[in-house]
């Protein structure tokens, strides 16, 4: 099976390329999909081997690896600052596990970028994904990306996934950033249900992905987080929850930005309006 990614897609944008690319993953056991948009290359003759840092975006529930090279317009504060962008898809795909796709918030499209333990959902290993496979196959097969520097990002589900890996993982990232991410996965129903299916009944496990938890751990941050957040959002008061983190930031001193914006929503309509702000505060963490 075919591990080295095989371009399946280019469309130009903003002087640069949006690649689609597919690839079998050891990791998750199917053949997966992701997007990169190379900025255009300096034509300047003293930085002919020149590398892009890499910025990670992680997509929500029910998304795929297209949904945001289609609707953020992000391509062109990327093109500006010079960042390559990195859109893996939200879970394994065409693995026929019984229920995968039964509903919208879990299985198929919903990996919620974590480990699962429990033998059904064995396949669902985002998390090493994410963080493990992806970055390796970038550096192997992508000599003009930089993946040591990297940041990473997200909506939702995404900006969940984009904020636990970080906290994770501080020697990996130089920033983060997220719209409307799931917070505190733990005290809402989303969360509970992937959980509880993924993970078992093992709550200190639970908590191992939750990054309102994962802050009194993990606090020596070397740049601030930023969130953004509709408060229009159907999501916010019973799934989201960003009341949870912004406390938990607090009290141990975590540099966290969090901005409120009347009338916005859900949507790529929100995302696409900020997201111009988030480049620019991964370029700034990125040096460039």
């Amino acid at each position: 099976m075919e591990t080295k990614p095989t371009e399946i897609s280019s469309s130009k944008m903003f002087g640069g390329y949006n690649k689609r690319y597919k690839h079998f993953s050891p990791t998750l056991g199917c053949s997966m999909t992701f997007h990169i948009y190379f900025p255009p290359s300096p034509s300047s003759p003293s930085s002919p081997s020149h590398k892009f840092p890499v910025l990670y975006w992680l997509s929500g529930l029910t998304c795929s690896d297209e949904n945001f090279i289609i609707k953020s317009g992000a391509q062109r504060a990327a093109s500006n600052f010079g960042i390559a962008l990195i859109a893996p898809d939200t879970s394994p795909r065409g693995l026929n596990v019984e229920g995968e796709a039964d509903s919208w918030d879990f299985g198929v499209g919903a990996g919620f970028y974590l480990n699962a333990t429990q033998d059904k959902w064995k396949n669902w290993r985002m998390y090493d994904y994410v963080v493990k496979e992806l970055p390796a196959l970038l550096a192997e097969n992508f000599p003009q990306l930089d993946t040591s520097k990297a940041s990473i990002s997200g909506h939702s589900m995404g900006g969940h996934g984009a904020l636990t890996i970080y906290l994770k993982n501080l020697d990996k990232y130089k920033s983060v950033s997220a719209f409307a991410p799931i917070v505190n996965p733990i005290k809402c129903p989303w969360g509970q249900k992937a959980f509880t299916n993924y993970l078992g009944e093992n709550n200190a496990e639970w908590e191992e992905y939750d990054a309102t938890c994962l802050v009194s751990k993990f606090n020596n941050l070397p740049s601030s987080i930023l969130i953004d957040q509709g408060e229009d959002d159907k999501f916010l008061k019973d799934q989201l929850l960003p009341g949870n983190f912004h406390e938990a930031c607090k009290k141990h001193n975590v540099p966290l930005l969090l901005r409120l914006h009347p009338g916005y929503d859900h949507s790529y309509y929100f995302i696409s309006t900020f997201i111009d702000d988030h480049i620019s505060h991964h370029a700034q963490a990125l040096s460039l």
